[in-house]
């Protein structure tokens, strides 16, 4: 890297610090800007496994002795900030050292053949991160978010998501009937009704639909539905978290292919 692609910054009031702070602690900033915030060395490393490279590398100013080795190649331009501005901008209770700012991929079509998890207004950020590192795991690589599911692309989600979004096509602010699309079965997830899961004959490709923490899968979705599913507790709970229930069913279907 060359000294003119650095730059060193130590105010608050600065522009592009302004923007980092709105897209690390904003959970849709990132649709206003089209660009997105990884802090912390796992995300960023993931993003370059899958070939990516960053727009802007920022760095602390007591790691950027070390960065510039590691990632002399990850970046056009970097940016050095304070360690305490660096602290300032994160939305984490321990600040990273480090962080890319990646260009938005561009908004991906949905694929109607493609094995797919749908996100029925799922809205715990923490429960889709999960959703999505299934979903890269068992071989679904599309997910449709339905308007209501939490921001695909939000810090949170992203850094529960462990890097799977850049092995995902990613569809979110769907309304209902965009579903149209999709010509796989729908298999919906039931507490109460339906076939238990390890007996049940599971098509594939399809697309599993995942329902809102508290309501479940909507009423219209379920009309869809080739299949109603439901897990097995033998232990006696009413029902399973959202993300757990979706590991098991993802799995159960992406490993039995």
């Amino acid at each position: 890297m060359t000294s003119s692609s650095v730059t060193s910054i130590h105010s608050r009031d600065n522009t592009f610090v302004k923007d980092l702070r709105r897209l690390a602690q904003d959970t849709t900033a990132y649709r206003k800007q089209g660009r997105v915030w990884l802090e912390g060395d796992h995300l960023c490393r993931a993003a370059l496994a899958r070939g990516l490279r960053a727009s802007v590398a920022v760095f602390s100013e007591s790691f950027w002795p070390q960065a510039q080795v590691q990632y002399a190649g990850a970046a056009t331009k970097f940016i050095v900030l304070a360690d305490a501005l660096f602290a300032d901008v994160s939305g984490l209770e321990s600040p990273a050292s480090m962080g890319f700012v990646l260009d938005l991929p561009a908004p991906a079509s949905l694929q109607p053949n493609a094995p797919t998890v749908v996100l029925d207004r799922v809205q715990d950020a923490g429960n889709v991160g999960s959703i999505l590192r299934s979903a890269s795991a068992f071989g679904f690589r599309q997910v449709a978010a339905i308007k209501g599911s939490a921001a695909l692309w939000s810090p949170k989600v992203l850094r529960a998501g462990m890097g799977a979004h850049f092995a995902l096509d990613l569809i979110e602010g769907l309304a209902l009937d965009d579903l149209v699309a999709l010509q796989v079965p729908l298999l919906v997830t039931s507490s109460h009704a339906g076939d238990f899961l390890h007996r049940a004959a599971l098509p594939w490709p399809c697309a599993w639909v995942m329902g809102h923490e508290g309501q479940g899968v909507s009423p219209a979705l379920e009309d869809r539905a080739s299949l109603r599913i439901r897990i097995a507790q033998p232990g006696g709970e009413e029902s399973l978290n959202v993300a757990a229930a979706a590991a098991i069913c993802l799995h159960a279907s992406g490993a039995g292919r």
